[in-house]
């Protein structure tokens, strides 16, 4: 499906997105839930990243599968795909707490936004989620740098 993309293996392209709109969610959602005089400038921002942001991570995972699969039917030998495993598992991690933070994003901007129905949650819903985005942005963070890192060794060290 996104295993290629005018002939370069679709996986090298997206992954820049990912790792763009990843830590973009991450700061963006922590600033808007640590600083409300902001909230009014970011929440459209965050929005938008806690909708793309899942999908972009949910392609590049698919064209990394798409790769993985290429590299198998090359005949690549078995320590060049442990590489690529390990690779693909903390992609798939990052998936998942990109998932949760989006989710946790969208929460915090409906418990913050002005409206009569939303004033009456306590106040520590809003700390709460607040709490849960630094949590998820944080892991997502170090996630982005795994799965990064353990991509670009392969490459650069002329495993792939």
């Amino acid at each position: 499906m996104f295993r290629e993309i005018n002939g370069l293996p679709g996986h090298v392209l997206v992954i820049h997105a990912a790792v763009v709109f990843v830590p973009l969610l991450a700061v963006l959602a922590a600033a808007y839930g640590l600083l409300p005089r902001w909230r009014p400038r970011l929440g459209w921002a965050v929005a938008a990243l806690a909708v793309a942001t899942p999908i972009v991570t949910f392609v590049a995972t698919q064209s990394g599968e798409d790769l993985e699969q290429a590299l198998r039917e090359k005949g690549y030998g078995p320590e060049v795909l442990q590489q690529v495993q390990e690779h693909s598992e903390y992609g798939d991690v990052l998936l998942w707490l990109t998932v949760g933070l989006a989710v946790a994003a969208i929460l915090l901007l409906l418990a913050t936004r002005d409206d009569e129905r939303v004033t009456r949650l306590p106040s520590w819903v809003s700390v709460l989620l607040t709490v849960l985005v630094l949590g998820l942005g944080a892991a997502s963070l170090v996630y982005v740098y795994l799965t990064g890192d353990s991509g670009a060794e392969a490459v650069w060290t002329g495993v792939l």
